[in-house]
């Protein structure tokens, strides 16, 4: 059957068509007439099989490796129903191609581990089809028989990665030729296809993503039922997995669709694919595909269902030898450089080293290359005769600053070889005879008692003369107070340096005492962890007993009012209670002794003390001494109040405290 007009009569064709199909719609579709027109060919074997040495049938795995490295494949594919149209009813009119066989030959060329040209050709083994009776006053000829396809000419560029790498990304393109002369096996132009290629392996895993734009001759859509031949988008993935390293099973997707006259995605003009295979490497070199797979649209050239066999060779890859002595690069620590095979992975292909006084020792190591000597860790002796040792210390007396006193061995030259120095245990500097702390690293001082010991507080006040060596404070000439904070958080309380100040026989708290409450507030206001604090009064035995209980409880309760009311502390974290003399902590027969009985203490009720750390205060600005008359209440134990002395006999018996 003769072909219609090709591309520069087939507007014209198109404006006729549309005339008849006016006329064809007033007549039998069964019934030909004068006007019936011949549908155009195109190219409706839309199976375009990836160049030769790829992994899949339709993507490309991107194997650029080797130069000159060819590559030959024979493949078929069998296709059934690709072209079949519809009535006015959406019935099958007729099935126009029954079915397609095909058989592919193709061969490539790697350049330079770069590039890839190759060739493809498709021959139509066979091919079935009744064609159709006039439909709209169109008729579509069945195929023809055996025929040469159009001619295609490949070629690849490699831009990022390497074959067997996670991520590999190429461009190139294909160009058909129009060597068919057949219906349906050709679009009668030179045809291009450029293309965008990525593809990797991960573990068991293979993948491979393409996409393309093809260019094609422009057939109007009323030959066709309304969807017409034209520029096309290509897209293809597939996923594979190999359950031994000769083995892939894979599935490929793969879609053409026009993107002219407003049909792109469309099913009817989107052909599209899916299919199944298995992939076997032999040897290394030869690959063996079969595969099937449905066409998943209606389009024309999606097929009912597809099978595939191919058979391709590439020449295995030969492990890089670069410097050609015989050992593989991958082991070979020397791969530009000829070199004999040895045990020692880091030698091994490497040319064996100069060593022209044969001592063991090779010339780039040997400090004396021609004199015979020994092996030694100083590289200025290395290789050379043994050395004199006069002090018989074990170091060389070249090397040895003490060559006729022995010594030890020291990375220092100018202590090498000679008797170690006095013991310095904490390596302060400060050698150990001299130092009054020798385990514990410090600076050295003038003062013999506190040299080479540390200030674990840096308030200034050395460690062993600190009486709160974990709680900055000032220096002090009383011993029990020198280093400590007016206040500070210790063993569940909040200890004080000095004692709370009381006009005699009264709550009153006299100013002199502000410093040390503000200190407490200060404690109490950055401790917000601590809920509440118990705050005690206490007296020594002079007086009565319950005039002394409500002294202290009155005393206790004017210290929570003043921390409350001018120290910012919250009411609700503190409570406060008199003991009295019940609680002494001196002995009530001496004035010392009664003295340190009358105090406030401050108590962490919350948190348990077990949770609580030592936290000082900052130092507060001193704002006086004790006055004349004023009795002082509140210290540590054992510790003489600041700016009172203790009178002797104490006070006259029954008077408050």
């Amino acid at each position: 059957m003769p072909r219609p007009a090709r591309p520069g009569c087939r507007r014209g064709i198109a404006l006729g068509g549309a005339a008849a199909l006016a006329l064809g719609l007033a007549m039998e579709p069964s019934v030909a007439s004068a006007q019936d027109l011949q549908a155009p060919g195109f190219l409706l074997h839309r199976f375009t099989p990836a160049t030769p040495g790829s992994d899949w049938f339709v993507l490309e795995s991107l194997d650029f490796r080797g130069n000159l490295r060819p590559s030959v494949r024979a493949g078929f594919d069998w296709s059934q129903k690709p072209f079949v149209m519809k009535d006015a009813t959406s019935l099958d009119a007729g099935y126009i191609v029954e079915r397609q066989m095909f058989m592919h030959l193709g061969i490539g060329l790697n350049l330079a581990h770069r590039a890839r040209v190759a060739v493809d050709l498709p021959i139509a083994v066979d091919q079935k089809g009744t064609g159709s009776p006039p439909i709209n006053g169109i008729v579509y000829p069945g195929p023809g028989g055996g025929e040469v396809g159009d001619v295609r000419a490949t070629l690849d560029l490699r831009l990022f990665g390497e074959y067997g790498d996670p991520f590999n990304l190429a461009v190139g393109t294909h160009v058909f030729f129009p060597t068919a002369s057949g219906q349906y096996t050709s679009d009668a132009i030179v045809r291009a296809m450029p293309r965008l290629m990525m593809a990797g392996k991960a573990g068991l895993f293979s993948y491979a993503v393409n996409f393309a734009f093809l260019s094609r001759d422009q057939i109007a859509e009323e030959w066709f039922g309304g969807y017409g031949i034209g520029h096309e988008l290509f897209g293809g993935a597939a996923l594979g997995v190999s359950p031994v390293p000769a083995v892939m099973l894979g599935a490929e997707l793969s879609a053409f669709t026009k993107v002219t006259d407003g049909d792109i995605l469309k099913k009817r003009s989107t052909p599209a694919e899916v299919l199944f295979g298995a992939h076997f490497l032999v040897a290394d070199q030869l690959r063996i595909g079969l595969g099937a797979g449905p066409g998943i649209s209606p389009s024309k050239g999606s097929p009912e269902v597809r099978f595939l066999a191919r058979i391709a060779w590439s020449p295995p890859i030969a492990p890089p030898d670069g410097d050609g002595d015989g050992i593989l690069d991958a082991a070979d620590a020397c791969p530009t450089v000829p070199g004999p095979r040895t045990d020692d992975p880091t030698k091994n292909g490497c040319p064996l080293p100069p060593d022209r006084d044969r001592d063991g020792i090779n010339d780039s190591d040997d400090a004396c290359p021609d004199d015979p000597g020994i092996a030694n860790d100083n590289r200025a002796m290395n290789g050379c005769p043994a050395p004199r040792d006069r002090d018989s210390d074990g170091v060389f007396d070249p090397t040895d600053a003490c060559p006729d006193t022995a010594g030890v061995k020291t990375d220092d030259p100018k202590t090498n070889g000679c008797p170690p120095p006095p013991p310095d245990a904490d390596k302060d500097g400060i050698l150990d005879a001299d130092d009054a702390c020798p385990e514990k690293f410090g600076e050295k001082s003038d003062n013999p008692k506190t040299t080479g010991c540390p200030d674990g507080d840096g308030d200034g006040v050395r460690d062993p003369e600190d009486a709160c060596p974990s709680a900055a404070g000032p220096a002090n000439t009383d011993i029990a107070k020198n280093g400590c904070p007016l206040a500070r958080v210790e063993k569940g309380q909040v200890r004080i340096t000095e004692q709370v100040q009381f006009k005699s026989g009264s709550a009153v708290i006299l100013p002199a005492s502000n410093t040390l409450l503000e200190a407490v507030a200060k404690i109490l206001k950055d401790n917000p962890d601590i809920k509440k604090v118990r705050i005690e009064g206490h007296t020594d035995n002079r007086g009565g007993k319950r005039m002394n209980k409500t002294l202290s409880s009155k005393r206790a309760a004017s210290v929570a009012r003043w921390l409350t009311t001018k120290g910012g502390v919250e009411k609700a974290r503190l409570t406060s209670v008199g003991h009295g003399m019940d609680r002494p902590i001196g002995d009530n027969d001496s004035d010392i002794g009664r003295q340190s009985n009358r105090r406030v203490e401050f108590h962490i009720v919350d948190p348990s003390p077990d949770a609580l750390e030592s936290k000082p205060a900052d130092p507060p600005k001193r704002s006086g001494t004790t006055p004349p008359g004023a009795t002082p209440s509140g210290t540590s134990p054992g510790a003489t109040p600041a700016g009172t002395t203790p009178t002797p006999g104490g006070a006259k018996p029954g008077t408050p405290n």
